[in-house]
């Protein structure tokens, strides 16, 4: 079927900017948005973010503050993985991750570049278990497949979350109370 090997190539080959090719000149939103169509791959013809959902990111603070509503490389590196995320997990979640990768001082490209990498074993295994050669009868089977990795997958990362959170809640009472 033509339609999955293009889902197969896809996959294979899609991937995100690189952080040292990311754009070095400041963006403003128009253009934030229209970068950030390209950077993860999508199906439907619908944004996948709006100035509404970048703004709503920065006040939840999974993206930080425009610098004179101008964009950079750091906000397009959050905003590639917020937007990739966003579509498994909550904003409390997304945040909790946040938060551990800047617990561990790892600066935005180094966080950056460990998104590009976990991101790309995942497509490139994914891409392994399409069989373009399958006929309609096997699509349900292979949907069923993908559903279950994909519920499996879920399980398991709500439980390492739920084990990390509580540090999370730790810390951040910990620093209020310093105060």
């Amino acid at each position: 079927m033509d339609e999955l090997q293009n889902l197969k190539d896809r996959m294979r080959q899609e991937r995100p900017t690189p952080w040292e090719d990311l754009p070095d000149i400041a963006l403003y939103m128009d253009q934030l948005i229209a970068y950030m169509s390209r950077q993860l791959i999508r199906f439907d013809g619908g944004p996948a973010l709006t100035s509404a959902m970048v703004n709503n990111y920065i006040k939840d603070g999974l993206v930080p503050r425009a610098e004179g509503k101008r964009y950079g490389p750091v906000h397009l590196g959050y905003l590639t993985a917020v937007v990739a995320l966003k579509q498994v997990l909550s904003v409390r979640d997304i945040g909790a991750l946040m938060g551990a990768g800047r617990a561990l001082e790892k600066t935005p490209p180094e966080q950056y570049g460990y998104f590009c990498r976990a991101l790309d074993r995942a497509l490139s295994d994914t891409a392994q278990a399409i069989d373009p050669e399958a006929d309609q009868s096997d699509l349900a089977r292979m949907a069923l497949d993908l559903a279950v990795r994909s519920y499996a997958n879920q399980l398991a990362c709500q439980r390492v979350l739920s084990i990390l959170q509580p540090q999370e809640e730790k810390k951040n009472k910990r620093s209020v109370t310093d105060v």
